[in-house]
């Protein structure tokens, strides 16, 4: 990952359904029903945040049959992780 994959992922987790769903994810992967029962928002709208979620690596989306399910990227959240808590370049 670089400078660029950091900051769109700072971005994406920069509103607070968007972390409130990470924290979800947190406990093992949720279907998108489970998630939009926990927020008073449209489907469509949850839609919009997972995908954003998605396309900066932070989650993955498995579909089976007519629902999604989301779990996060483990390895992308630990990059991000190592990457803040690292001594900063002199």
């Amino acid at each position: 990952m670089n400078y660029v994959d950091y900051a769109l992922i700072c971005k994406v987790l920069g509103d607070s359904t968007r972390i409130q769903i990470v924290d979800m994810l947190k406990n093992g992967k949720k279907c998108a029903c489970r998630l939009l029962e926990a927020f008073e928002i449209t489907q469509p709208t949850l839609s919009y945040h997972m995908k954003m979620l998605v396309d900066c690596g932070l989650v993955f989306s498995e579909k089976y049959g007519k629902w999604h399910y989301y779990t996060l990227n483990q390895e992308v959240l630990h990059e991000l992780i190592a990457f803040l808590t690292k001594e900063a370049k002199k």
